[in-house]
């Protein structure tokens, strides 16, 4: 199993930014899709960003302008680069792997990803 750990979380003003990384071990091409959800205080956790293996990208609407994920192969990494922070983006942020053969865009559903890290804390102030 895919063993994940994230950091870079925080507390920042509104408007400021922030980059997550999430370190995979062990990374093996057979990990299909890696993803970025948000879990809000009193509220389920959502999707917010996926990416393939291949290297494509879904977004949910609400980050699509502020939010890029992308992936170091060769460092087994995975990032979330956060602009124009916002008070509604705090929450716990975790990362996960899953998915699964012949995907070409993964989806945003936490249902489709079984390996999760413990999250790293982001808290926006106005």
């Amino acid at each position: 199993q895919v063993q994940l750990v994230e950091s870079g979380g925080g507390s920042v003003q509104s408007g400021g930014s922030l980059r997550l990384s999430c370190a995979a071990s062990p990374y093996t091409s057979s990990r299909y899709c890696m993803g970025w959800f948000r879990q809000a205080p009193g509220k389920e956790r959502e999707g917010i960003a996926t990416i393939s293996e291949n290297g494509l990208a879904t977004y949910a609407d609400s980050v699509k302008v502020r939010f890029t994920i992308s992936q170091d192969n060769a460092k087994n990494t995975l990032y979330l680069q956060i602009d124009s922070l916002k008070p509604e983006d705090t929450g716990m942020y975790f990362c996960a792997a899953g998915g699964y053969q012949g995907v070409r865009y993964c989806p945003t559903g936490a249902q489709y990803f079984n390996s999760w890290g413990q999250g790293t804390q982001v808290t926006v102030s106005s």
